[in-house]
């Protein structure tokens, strides 16, 4: 190889090194973030659950056992 293609390469590998270190240094300071807000409340209901009052009778599946086998 000359020393056109070893410097190309060389000046490619360096960007690409920067650029990951760069990544990695934003998505680190991202996460940070992210973990400071306060969390929104989660929903303690399901959202098809909504309508349904304590007490309300759901549909019940009963096995009856048959001594007959």
């Amino acid at each position: 190889m000359n020393d056109i293609t070893i410097f190309i390469f060389g000046l490619s590998f360096a960007a690409v090194v920067g650029a990951t270190f760069a990544f990695m240094w934003r998505m680190t300071g991202s996460v940070l973030e992210d973990v400071k807000k306060p969390r929104k409340p989660q929903r303690t209901v399901h959202p098809e659950m909504e309508d349904v009052k304590t007490g309300d009778e759901l549909l019940i599946f009963s096995i009856d056992e048959d001594d007959d086998d």
